[in-house]
């Protein structure tokens, strides 16, 4: 039984990349999993990935580009105002500069620079590195 789409989309991303498979299929889907495959394309951690309907809601077919050490998702997911990010680095990234905090603000799916730079908060849903 599924609880989490978005853990189990970024668990088959991980296990695909770790086994060395140059695609993977995600199902079943959300706009939220495609907002956050924007962001990991956007930084390039993936190739690319394509929406393929089925009838039932659909799947991703995503071209892996084996950059992913390690993803997942927050849980619970916290909100943090922007002057707040650094701690959450420190907690979820191995390192500063390395990796990526995903965060759902109120313009949209964002990656941690880009909301630091825009100086607005929002809840933590992932990262990756």
């Amino acid at each position: 039984m599924q609880q989490d789409l978005l853990n189990d989309a970024l668990v088959t991303l991980r296990h695909a990349d770790r086994d060395g498979r140059p695609k993977v299929t995600i199902a079943p889907t959300s706009r939220l999993i495609a907002e956050v495959l924007r962001v990991f394309r956007e930084h390039h951690y993936i190739e690319e990935f394509t929406f393929v309907p089925t009838g039932r809601g659909g799947r991703y077919e995503v071209t892996l580009g084996r950059r992913i050490n390690s993803c997942g998702v927050v849980k619970p997911r916290i909100s943090v105002p922007h002057d707040g990010l650094e701690r959450y680095e420190s907690r979820f990234l191995p390192a500063q500069d390395f990796g990526l905090l995903v965060l759902s603000t109120n313009r949209g799916v964002l990656a941690h620079p880009q909301a630091r730079e825009l100086k607005i908060g929002g809840r933590l849903l992932a990262y990756v590195y």
